[in-house]
Formats: structure tokens, C-alpha cells, sequence
């Protein structure tokens, strides 16, 4: 009878096991730049134009503001 490390069985688990690892790797990856995301960790520039696009501020002080932000 053949153990893990033996055969065709045993390198099919180890494919699987590595599968599952590198997609449990991903998963943690995607979500926390998905988590920094919704915890607002946004350049300001960033906000800048969120706003700029919303309508919230106009074009003077977009590049008002815009200017303040790079110096």
C-alpha cells in the first residue's frame, strides 16, 4: 500500500494542498487592499477629484486645492 508521499495519489494531493494555499494567499491579498479601501485610506488628491467630479466643488477650486496639494 503506498503512503502520501508515494505515486500519483500522493502528487495529486500535494497539487491540490499548493492549489488551496496560493488561493487562500490571494483571498488575503484582495481583501486587504480591499479593507484599506473602505477605512478611507485615500490620497487626498484622490478625494480632490472625487469631489471635483461630484459636482461638490468648482473648477477654481479643484485647481485651487489641487495646487495646495502637491507643493
Amino acid at each position: 500500500m503506498m503512503g502520501w508521499g508515494y505515486g500519483y495519489g500522493g502528487m495529486f494531493m500535494f497539487f491540490i494542498i499548493l492549489l488551496v494555499l496560493v488561493g487562500i494567499v490571494i483571498y488575503f491579498i484582495v481583501n486587504s487592499k480591499k479593507l484599506k479601501q473602505d477605512y478611507g485610506e485615500e490620497d487626498a488628491l484622490d478625494v480632490l477629484k472625487k469631489r471635483y467630479a461630484k459636482g461638490e466643488i468648482s473648477r477654481k477650486e479643484y485647481e485651487s486645492m489641487k495646487k495646495d496639494l502637491e507643493q
